[in-house]
């Protein structure tokens, strides 16, 4: 098997692309199941297992990062839509903030330092945990009505165990803002921005935190095809890397759609925080040291 060429740093010459493309699918797999449960579209996991773990640009990496969010929100936001749980008219609404600031942030990336991009990636990803936990068990439950929000027919209804539940939504305004700057770093750091999204529906929108991932599953994917085809156009996406992200993370969002049903919110809000505390704080690193 012919050995593999890649836009690497420090890879190992003897790995083919056969060892290779089956590391990228097992681990995209993962990838795909964590980004559907948690909204945050794969990105968080993809970029650094690319780049600290395999040494490979991080602009390569941000371009197969983006491929893969469209993939998840491919594979989940169906699922979603069909079971109850996405608000449509919220993703549509915002959607228009985060594909605007999705073009912004791609063409800022082109001309700012790799480690740069790394250590803002990272301290994102910490200030998404610490804003995760900080959320509110009951789960945003007998939020007022807000007057834009009844006016725009945001509030709606979604499944729990107990039957069909309704919420308000509020703060429209704060909410289309945060999803701007979720674009602007939707664009710059390659990872669909579902952590901000979440966020900004969760903790500003006081939208439930199954509503929040789910309806974050079905905007990530424009907002990232906003922004790749600005990578396109500079030749930073890879078939060979692309293509077998792509497959596993479709693979992982199906089977994430099928298990989140049935969990626990708290439990999501846990493996939501943990992971990027990890992957933000090694992102950091690496980036101050010039590693990437």
């Amino acid at each position: 098997m012919k050995n593999v060429v890649l836009p690497v740093q420090n890879h190992n010459p003897n790995m083919t692309t056969l060892e290779l493309s089956a590391i990228l699918a097992a681990a995209s797999v993962g990838a795909g199941f964590l980004g559907s449960l948690t909204g945050l579209g794969g990105g968080v996991v993809i970029i650094p297992l690319l780049t600290l773990g395999l040494g490979i640009d991080i602009r390569y990496a941000i371009g197969a990062s983006l491929v893969s969010v469209i993939a998840t929100s491919s594979g989940a936001a169906a699922a979603y839509v069909r079971e109850g749980f996405s608000n449509i008219r919220i993703g549509m609404f915002l959607e228009i903030a985060t594909t605007l600031g999705a073009l912004g942030g791609a063409a800022i990336a082109l001309h700012v330092a790799p480690s740069v991009i790394a250590v803002v990636f990272g301290c994102v990803l910490l200030y998404s945990a610490y804003q995760t936990f900080r959320a509110s068990p009951a789960d945003h439950e007998n939020v007022p009505e807000d007057r834009l929000a009844t006016r725009l027919r945001m509030n709606g209804t979604f499944p729990t165990p107990s039957g069909v539940r309704s919420y308000n939504v509020k703060s429209v305004p704060a909410g289309f803002g945060l999803m701007a700057l979720a674009g602007v770093l939707s664009g710059l750091l390659g990872i669909g921005s579902g952590a901000l999204k979440v966020i900004a529906m969760d903790r500003v929108m006081k939208i439930p935190f199954k509503v929040s991932t789910t309806t974050s599953n079905f905007m990530i994917g424009v907002t990232a095809a906003a922004s790749a085809g600005v990578y396109l156009n500079r030749g930073y996406i890879d078939p060979g890397l692309v293509m077998p992200i792509m497959l596993g993370v479709l693979g992982g969002s199906w089977l994430g759609a099928r298990f989140l049903a049935a969990a626990r919110t708290r439990s999501l809000r846990i493996i939501f925080a943990l992971t990027i505390v990890a992957l933000g704080a090694e992102m950091i690193y690496k980036g101050a040291r010039g590693g990437l």
